[in-house]
C-alpha cells in the first residue's frame, strides 16, 4: 500500500495536511463531524471551503484497534470514482502525531 499523504494530529482533534497523488496536490483538513446523525462519517474531509471526502472510524479485525476509514470524492480532482484511503501511522515516525494517508487500490 502506497501513502497518498500525509497529515498532522493537532490539538482540537483535527488533522490537517497535503493529498498528492500524480494528478492531485492539495491541503486538507479532515475535521471531527461533531453533528454526526446515524451513517454519516466521523469525520469531514475538505480542501479549503470545498467537501472532498468523509472519514469514519473503524475498528481491525487483528489488532483490533481504532483507525479512520477515508472515503474521498469529488469529480474535478478524483473523476467519477472515489479513492479509498486508511489514515494511519505513518512509518518510521516516533511523533504520535504523524500520521500517512494509506491509499488502499484494492477497493
Amino acid at each position: 500500500m502506497a501513502a497518498i499523504g500525509f497529515v498532522r494530529r493537532q490539538q482540537d482533534g483535527s488533522f490537517t495536511g497535503k493529498l498528492q497523488t500524480l494528478s492531485v496536490n492539495i491541503d486538507i483538513q479532515i475535521t471531527p463531524n461533531r453533528g454526526k446523525v446515524g451513517e454519516q462519517p466521523d469525520y469531514k474531509v475538505r480542501a479549503g471551503t470545498v467537501d472532498i471526502g468523509g472519514g469514519w472510524i473503524r475498528t481491525g479485525e487483528v489488532s483490533c484497534r481504532e483507525y479512520v476509514r477515508l472515503t474521498f470524492a469529488h469529480p474535478d480532482l478524483f473523476g467519477g470514482r472515489p479513492l479509498y484511503a486508511n489514515l494511519g501511522r505513518a512509518a518510521g515516525q516516533d511523533d504520535d502525531d504523524a500520521f500517512a494517508i494509506i491509499w488502499n487500490p484494492g477497493d
